[in-house]
């Protein structure tokens, strides 16, 4: 099983090897990035997904990322975003060259707040229906629909626009959660990457041309699976499911880039980007080492608690680490901001090139 890990990390990481060289750390760089990857200036961001996603759309009342110490870094309190600051959404952003576009739940707010683009990613959803009871992708897809519709926003502004799409991960814990076990997720997988492309299919008919989507992170090496081992390795058997999924969703997007000649669907490989990180191989400038990139900076003090856990008195019962920035992992699922600055920056291989395969 390890062999074929190995396979397809090679497989994949071929599209990161010729652009790490001439990256440059600066954010200058980064801002002027989006005309090489596009070909035009895409002036919103559309984000549907998940944890990796959420800016701040769960309630406040429902979700840990509502909890000190969440947002520690960025904004300074917690905000909705699961870190102690910034996520994937905000590099995107960053890359595009816009600021973080505002959550859903805050489309009330008026016009000016809406000239990015909206983030409707609810921490928790998968494809389908996971263990909470949240929108899922297709629900998204659903609000950005409405909105449509209501003329907030219009076909030119989604043809001049970039849409991410990061969700997947939960569907499998769901799937596990329900009774089902590693040996019969192989029959889940292909189920899972099918609506996914059906998604995808639906964003492009509503006018999205540039469509980045994540491959999945290496579930093994979340922190909520490397505590078996006290940290130290990753779960290859999840691993294994994670290459099966991103090795379909490669040949779908491929297959969708041929049969949409107007269009680009990106993948974002969070799986190569995360092992360059968590393996202390990233050679690219501005790159970061961390101390045990598998342990996460908060913790609970015991399995029934979690980061941001307080008991009936109120005293807090989790740890959290002297430097989160000297962390790759903010809890057991979700990279610090760090942690995501040096994901982005291992992306910026796939970022800059995969342009020249649209």
């Amino acid at each position: 099983m390890e062999g074929k890990v190995m396979f397809h990390l090679c497989f994949l990481i071929c599209f990161l090897l010729t652009g790490n060289a001439g990256v440059k750390g600066s954010s200058h760089h980064h801002h002027h990035s989006h005309r090489h990857l596009f070909g035009f200036r895409p002036s919103k961001l559309f984000v549907f997904g998940d944890s990796y996603a959420d800016t701040g759309n769960i309630g406040k009342t429902a979700a840990n990322s509502w909890k000190v110490p969440y947002g520690i870094t960025f904004p300074g309190k917690p905000a909705g975003r699961f870190s102690d600051g910034r996520v994937l959404t905000d590099y995107l952003a960053r890359f595009v060259g816009i600021k973080s576009p505002i959550p859903y739940r805050w489309r009330n707010l008026g016009p000016k707040h809406l000239r990015y683009g909206m983030n409707f990613a609810f921490g928790g959803t998968g494809v389908f229906d996971t263990l909470v009871a949240l929108p899922n992708m297709t629900t998204q897809i659903d609000f950005l629909q409405e909105l449509l519709s209501n003329k907030v926003y219009t076909w030119p502004d989604l043809q001049s626009s970039v849409a991410l799409v990061s969700i997947a991960g939960n569907d499998y814990s769901a799937y596990l959660a329900r009774g089902g076990s590693f040996q019969t997720l192989q029959s889940f997988i292909p189920l899972v990457v099918d609506q996914l492309v059906v998604d995808l299919k639906r964003l492009h008919g509503m006018g999205m041309k540039k469509v980045a989507v994540t491959a999945l992170e290496p579930l093994g090496c979340l922190p909520q699976a490397t505590v078996a081992s006290s940290f130290q390795e990753c779960n290859g058997t999840q691993n294994t499911a994670v290459t099966f999924h991103n090795l379909l969703l490669s040949q779908a997007v491929t297959k969708l880039n041929n049969e949409t000649k107007d269009s680009s669907f990106v993948i974002l490989d969070l799986y190569a980007s995360f092992m360059s990180v968590l393996e202390n191989k990233a050679d690219h400038l501005g790159s970061s080492k961390f101390e045990n990139p598998l342990k996460p900076c908060c913790m609970g003090l015991s399995s029934k608690y979690s980061c941001g856990s307080v008991d009936e008195s109120g005293a807090k019962q989790y740890t959290i680490c002297d430097d989160p920035e000297s962390a790759f992992f903010w809890d057991t699922v979700h990279p610090t901001q760090q942690g995501w600055n040096a994901v982005y920056s291992a992306l910026q291989g796939t970022l800059q090139q995969l342009h020249s395969l649209c």
